[in-house]
């Protein structure tokens, strides 16, 4: 049996002169594959309020309550910050229930991500971060009373 030695039409160069042509075309396509292009870009990293860093520092500009999406209702508690190493503005989820109490306008919070990478998480739109201290004192310890602001 004779083996057909001519691909007409297979669409990609072939022999040992192609692999500079295969590799370049390689480089190209993978542009296109959008994981690739998250990845490689170095977008995600521009636009992230927390530049390269789990945590961020900043100030409380006001308290404010956002609607939960549907079919929840529930006014979630949030505060407006200011973060201190790039003066951008953000939303912040505050955790438990009436810890929104022990944060007064102008108080230093430390602030980290929701957990998503960066996503919106449950019903809550557009709040990707929560705080996590107030003050210096976690917001944990304040709200099971185990230390004072």
């Amino acid at each position: 049996r004779k083996l057909a030695q001519h691909r007409m039409g297979s669409g990609k160069p072939r022999g040992l002169q192609a692999g500079r042509k295969l590799r370049q075309h390689r480089k190209v396509a993978r542009w296109a594959d959008a994981k690739f292009k998250k990845q490689n870009l170095g977008t995600q990293l521009k636009c992230n309020p927390m530049g390269d860093s789990s945590h961020a520092k900043g100030i409380v500009l006001e308290k404010i309550g956002i609607e939960a999406k549907q079919p929840n209702s529930a006014i979630r508690k949030c505060v407006r910050v200011q973060l201190i190493k790039n003066g951008k503005k953000i939303a912040a989820f505050v955790p438990n229930d009436g810890c929104l109490n022990y944060i007064d306008e102008n108080d230093e919070v430390l602030v980290s991500g929701f957990g998503r990478k960066g996503h919106a998480v449950g019903d809550i739109p557009g709040v990707r971060f929560k705080v996590v201290k107030v003050a210096g004192v976690s917001l944990l310890a304040l709200f099971k009373e185990k230390k004072e602001k």
